[in-house]
């Protein structure tokens, strides 16, 4: 009970979360349907194998990045995620161009074209990654956390992890950790169902993810993760709670993807039907829906921003497309310190 109290403490003393008016509708709307373009666009290319290696997608799961930012300083805030991380830092700021050029392999890339798909990351704009090693990130985002509390900063980080993630014994160590120190953390599970090709129940004993978090009394809950809005609503509590120094809260965010796990996935462990019956609840839809029944935009002003997504992601191609990659040298530069490492040959 003592979890829940708390939770109801917190919700009689914070500060009222920004509203959601029309302009945040429609921002939602343009900001879900350009990820989403982005995302269908870098599925094209990949095909063309323009992007190599592994290409994980978020199509579907949109909603829970939208929400999430509504609720986060971004002057101060931090975010870390797993290898589903192509359009959180173009929510946190980045450049879509240099996200684009970075999965291309292009020297105008986040990353100098050196971590790809799976590795975006930017300090500039408080997104520490894009990690390949399932749950790695979990104490990682423990650890931003620290370093803000350490140095009196006032950021509060959103570490978010996947279903599959939740099975790593790091994450119990973190945890544990976080709310003893009281650490200003917020950790997401966005389970939308399967980890890679295996769904919860054939790896759980109880699917309810977020109870994991009453072993460690940490403040937790299943959120709507295809609505903005609700997630947008308990990813403030929990980040207000975390900024007046009360520790860390763990969020399920129940959600969908709409493509394989990767490019590479049969996706033989679902139905058509199953993907069909989650795309009646599209985030885009439900937010499109909202602004059409309360006339924010007339059909002209919506298929403006349609317009305005296509052009800005058919740039993003072209910036890609366009760029160098990079010389060989910046392989040696990026790795050695020493200019006249030994074994770098000096004729490349």
């Amino acid at each position: 009970m003592r979890i829940f109290d708390a939770q109801k403490r917190q919700k009689q003393s914070r500060f009222p979360m920004k509203k959601i008016t029309k302009e945040v509708y429609l921002k939602w709307y343009e900001d879900m349907q350009f990820w989403r373009r982005f995302e269908d666009k870098l599925a094209a290319v990949y095909i063309q194998q323009k992007v190599r290696g592994f290409l994980h997608l978020y199509n579907g799961q949109e909603a829970v990045l939208a929400g999430s930012l509504h609720a986060m300083d971004l002057e101060h805030d931090k975010m870390i995620t797993a290898y589903r991380n192509h359009v959180q830092p173009i929510g946190m700021g980045v450049d879509p161009k240099a996200v684009m050029a970075e999965l291309y392999g292009k020297v105008t890339g986040t990353s100098k074209g050196m971590g790809g798909s799976m590795h975006i990351f930017s300090k500039e704009h408080g997104f520490y990654g894009g990690h390949g090693i399932v749950g790695g990130q979990i104490p990682l985002g423990a650890g931003i956390a620290f370093a803000d509390k350490y140095f009196g900063r006032k950021g509060v980080t959103l570490c978010y992890m996947g279903d599959g993630a939740v099975r790593q014994g790091s994450l119990h160590e973190t945890f544990n950790l976080a709310m003893l120190w009281k650490l200003p953390v917020v950790f997401i599970c966005e389970n939308n169902g399967y980890a890679m090709g295996t769904s919860v129940a054939r790896t759980s004993y109880t699917t309810d993810i977020w109870k994991l978090g009453l072993g460690y009394e940490m403040p937790c809950g299943p959120v709507d993760g295809m609505n903005p809005v609700e997630v947008a609503k308990e990813v403030d509590k929990a980040i207000q709670r975390a900024r007046k120094g009360e520790g860390p809260t763990f969020l399920e965010m129940k959600t969908y993807r709409y493509r394989g796990h990767s490019m590479s996935d049969a996706q033989h462990y679902r139905t058509k039907e199953e993907v069909e019956e989650y795309k009646k609840i599209d985030p885009i839809t439900q937010v499109l829906d909202i602004i059409k029944k309360n006339k924010y935009a007339t059909a002209a002003e919506i298929e403006s921003i349609d317009l305005r997504v296509k052009d800005l992601v058919e740039q993003c191609e072209r910036f890609a497309e366009e760029s160098p990659y990079p010389p060989l040298q910046q392989m040696y530069d990026m790795v050695y310190e020493q200019e006249n490492y030994p074994f770098i040959p000096h004729k490349l």
